[in-house]
């Protein structure tokens, strides 16, 4: 009895060491890379939507700077205004990352408050008084840090889903995605809607 519990015993130590041994032999496989990266994905993306809403936040207060001395420019006031309200009415959260389709809606509707607050900066080459407006100066500060911002973070989130992608379509990463992650798919990622929409507005004064 004595000798079947030393073995029994004996077995369980040989069991909890072969365990971790295979724990540790998986880990440093790569195991975890797959939803380790797509966290990664997801953290990124929050500093994209981040940096987008920081935009759309400084819009009502440089539309009203631009309308208290070109209140004239009524169809530029207004398509940034539209373009503003349209990119902010798409609903964004982590499930858009599963939706190309609404991805690629989001896209252009930040294309094209990108573009009306462009023609909107430009208003104020017609406009001394606005030129030098600290308020307005001010703003278009903030704005191109945050169109700077932007950059960063969609780049950033860009090298995520091409880690995350390359590792389920790479080995030993194709391995473990087809034995255990198999639900969690390849990831869309940004794509230019127009042409240089990758650079920041040049806005100069």
């Amino acid at each position: 009895m004595t000798n079947l519990k030393r073995r029994s015993g004996s077995w369980t130590f040989w069991q909890l060491t072969s365990l971790v041994a295979l724990v540790s032999l998986l880990t440093g496989c790569g195991i975890n890379n797959i939803p380790t990266y797509d966290e990664q994905v997801k953290s990124a993306w929050s500093q994209v939507e981040n940096q987008y809403q920081r935009r759309a936040d400084l819009v009502p207060n440089l539309v009203e700077t631009v309308k208290g001395f070109a209140a004239q420019e009524q169809e530029t006031l207004t398509a940034v205004i539209e373009a503003r309200s349209k990119a902010t009415s798409i609903q964004v959260d982590e499930s858009i990352l599963n939706n190309p389709q609404k991805l690629q809606q989001f896209q252009q509707a930040q294309g094209e408050l990108t573009s009306a607050l462009s023609r909107l900066m430009a208003v104020s080459e017609r406009y001394p008084d606005l030129k030098s407006n600290q308020n307005f100066l001010a703003l278009q500060s903030q704005l191109e840090g945050t169109e700077n911002r932007i950059a960063v973070a969609r780049r950033d989130f860009i090298q995520a889903v091409e880690r995350y992608n390359t590792e389920i379509r790479t080995f030993p990463g194709r391995i473990w995605h087809s034995l255990l992650y198999d639900d969690m798919e390849l990831r869309e990622n940004f794509e230019a809607t127009t042409e240089n929409a990758e650079d920041a507005p040049q806005v100069e004064f």
